[in-house]
C-alpha cells in the first residue's frame, strides 16, 4: 500500500508504524466481512448454480488485475493528503449494506461488499492513486448474481432469440422444423429450449473474460467497446449453432443422442468455441489499428514483477482515514447488533385449499389444478392454486392462478410476461391499466391486461402482484416496494393473481373484459384472506 512516511528499520523487518497500519487494515477487512456476511453467504450459494459457477474464479482474477495495474503506480514515499474519499465510498457501502440487511435482500449486501472494496482502496493509497484502480475492482461485478427479476427477463429474451436463431438454422439445412415459443416441432418429436439452454451459463464468464480482454488490449476506445460488447452476440450465436445441432441429431438419430450431445456441448465446447470466436474478432479489429500492431503486441501481457507488488502491503501506514474505515465497520457492527432479530412476523393466511369454489355467479369447473413438478420447482411458491370458473355453458370460462410467497426475498414472483411467452403464447397487447372506474371503487386497482395469441387462439389476461396492501403491475415496481417494505418493517411476503379467458372467433375485447372484470369483483372480497395485504 503507499505510504505517508519513510520506513527506518531494517530491510526484511516490519517498522511498528507498518504494524499498526497492517493493524488497521487487518480491523477494517474483518469488520467488514462480519458485517457483509450475510452477502458473502449469498454469493457461496450462488456460485454453486451452472450459471454463477465461475464465481470463484472472478475475485482472482480481479486480484491478478489489480496487482498488475499496480506495477504502473511505484510507492509514493511523501504523505497522502487525499485518502478521505475513500472513507465516503465505506460509508456509503455500509449504509448499502445495511439497507439490504434490513431488507433481508442478500444479494443488496453482496453488492455493497464490491463499494467497500473501492472505498478501501482509495483510503489505502488515496483518490489520485487509488482512482486507476477501477477497472479490477468493476471487474468483480461478474462475480455478482442477477437480481431476480432481470435474470427471468434476460434468460427469457435469451432462449427466445436463441430458438429462432436455431430454427432458422435448421431450416437452411432442410430440415422441417416449427417453433411455437421455446417449444421446437420437428414432426416426429418436440424440444423445448429450457432456461438451461438460455446461454447464460456462458454468457457470464464470456462477459468476464471479454472485459478483461478489452482492458489488456491496446487500442482505440471504440474497439475496446466492440471486444467488451461482443460477448453478447458471440455467446448468441454459439448457443443457438448448438440447439440447431441438437435439433439436427434429434431428427436424424433420436432423443438418446441428443442427451450426450447436450451434456458434451454444455461445458468447456461453447467456452472455447466463444473464446476462439473473440480472439478471431480481436485479429480482425487489427486491420483498423492505427499501428497496424500484431495481435500479441496489441494484447498487454505482460505480468512480470506483478507478485513482487504484495510486498508493499508493508508500506501500509495507520493513517486517520484507515483508523476511520475501521471504525466504521467496528461501528457497522455494534449497530447491527442493536437491530431486533425478529423484525419480520410470518403473515397470518388461509391456505390456498380453503378458497372458495364459488365466487359470485361463478363456480369452479372440476378439482383444483396441479402444475407440473419442473413447472411448480421453477414458480418455488409457497402456495398457489389453479383453477377454472364457469358462470353458465354459454359464457367462456375464466382461469383464476394465485401464488403465495412467505419471503420474496431470495427469488419471489415470476411475470408472466415472461411465463408465457416461453410456452407458445405470444403478446400482442400489453398496457397497464386501472380498472377502479369499471369496479365502481375510489381506491386504484391498477393491473396488466394483455392479449396473448398462440395461432388461431386468442385470450385476454389480467394480472398483477400484491405487495403488502398495495395492488402493483409492473414487476420493478413490485421489486421497490419488497425492498422498502423490508426495510421498514421486515416483511417480505407478497403475491401474484392472474385471471385468464379465452377470446371466441369475432368477439370483441370489450366482451371478454367483461367477464374478467366480473371475475374480479367476486374475487376481491375474499382474497385478502388468502394474500394478506398487511
Amino acid at each position: 500500500m503507499a505510504s505517508s512516511d519513510t520506513i527506518s528499520s531494517p530491510q526484511g523487518q516490519l517498522s511498528s508504524t507498518s504494524v499498526a497500519g497492517l493493524f488497521w487494515l487487518a480491523v477494517a477487512t474483518i469488520a467488514a466481512g462480519w458485517f457483509f456476511i450475510d452477502g458473502l453467504d449469498a454469493l457461496l450459494l450462488a456460485w454453486q448454480t451452472p450459471e454463477y459457477s465461475h464465481g470463484p474464479l472472478i475475485p482472482v482474477l480481479s486480484a491478478l488485475m489489480f496487482l498488475r495495474e499496480l506495477k504502473q503506480y511505484p510507492p509514493n514515499p511523501g504523505p497522502i493528503h487525499d485518502r478521505w474519499p475513500g472513507v465516503a465510498v465505506i460509508l456509503l457501502a455500509f449504509t448499502v449494506g445495511a439497507l439490504g440487511k434490513l431488507s433481508q435482500i442478500d444479494d443488496i449486501v453482496a453488492y455493497a461488499t464490491i463499494i467497500w472494496v473501492a472505498g478501501i482502496l482509495l483510503v489505502s493509497f488515496g483518490w489520485s492513486t487509488g482512482k486507476h484502480f477501477w477497472p479490477p475492482v468493476l471487474h468483480l461485478v461478474y462475480m455478482l448474481p442477477l437480481p431476480g427479476v432481470l435474470y427471468y427477463k434476460i434468460s427469457t429474451s435469451l432462449q427466445m432469440i436463441s430458438s429462432e436463431l436455431g430454427v432458422w438454422m435448421l431450416k437452411l439445412m432442410s430440415v422441417p422444423v416449427f417453433l411455437e415459443g421455446n417449444i421446437i416441432d420437428l414432426g416426429v418429436m418436440k424440444l423445448h429450449v429450457a432456461e438451461a439452454c438460455s446461454g447464460l451459463r456462458y454468457l457470464f464468464p464470456i462477459l468476464s473474460f471479454s472485459y478483461i480482454f478489452a482492458v489488456l488490449y491496446r487500442g482505440p476506445v471504440w474497439q475496446k467497446a466492440v471486444l467488451l460488447l461482443s460477448a453478447v452476440p458471440i455467446t448468441v450465436f454459439m448457443n443457438s449453432v448448438r440447439i440447431a445441432i441438437g435439433g439436427i441429431i434429434a431428427n436424424y438419430y433420436g432423443v438418446e443422442w441428443l442427451e450426450g450431445f447436450t451434456h458434451f456441448f454444455e461445458g468447456w465446447v461453447i467456452f472455447i468455441a466463444c473464446i476462439i470466436l473473440l480472439f478471431g474478432l480481436a485479429r480482425l479489429m487489427l486491420f483498423f489499428h492505427p499501428g497496424k500492431p500484431t495481435l500479441a503486441e496489441a494484447l498487454d501481457l505482460d505480468m512480470s514483477g506483478m507478485w513482487t507488488q504484495l510486498g508493499r502491503l508493508k508500506l501500509t501506514r495507520p493513517s486517520p482515514a484507515m483508523i476511520t474505515a475501521a471504525v466504521l465497520g467496528l461501528a457497522a457492527l455494534g449497530a447491527w447488533q442493536l437491530v431486533p432479530d425478529n423484525r419480520s412476523v410470518p403473515p397470518t393466511r388461509t391456505p390456498f385449499a380453503m378458497f372458495p369454489q364459488e365466487l359470485g355467479t361463478w363456480q369452479q369447473r372440476g378439482p383444483e389444478e396441479r402444475l407440473t413438478p419442473d413447472i411448480a420447482k421453477a414458480l418455488a411458491a409457497d402456495d398457489y392454486r389453479q383453477a377454472t370458473f364457469i358462470r353458465d355453458a354459454a359464457t367462456p370460462p375464466v382461469g383464476l392462478f394465485m401464488a403465495f410467497y412467505n419471503d420474496q426475498s431470495k427469488g419471489g414472483v415470476h411475470s408472466p410476461e415472461i411465463c408465457l411467452p416461453s410456452s407458445g403464447w405470444e403478446i400482442a397487447k400489453l398496457e397497464r391499466v386501472d380498472i377502479a372506474p369499471q369496479l365502481g371503487q375510489d381506491t386504484p386497482f391498477p393491473l396488466n391486461r394483455a392479449i396473448i395469441q398462440k395461432g388461431e387462439q386468442r385470450m385476454m389476461v389480467y394480472y398483477w402482484f400484491q405487495q403488502g396492501e398495495r395492488r402493483v403491475a409492473w414487476d420493478f415496481a413490485a421489486k421497490f416496494y419488497l425492498l422498502a417494505d423490508g426495510i421498514r418493517t421486515g416483511q417480505t411476503d407478497g403475491g401474484l393473481v392472474r385471471l385468464t379467458t379465452l377470446m371466441h372467433n369475432g368477439e370483441s375485447e370489450a366482451d371478454a373484459e367483461a367477464r374478467l372484470l366480473d371475475m374480479t369483483k367476486n374475487l376481491a372480497g375474499p382474497l385478502p384472506r388468502f394474500i394478506p395485504v398487511d
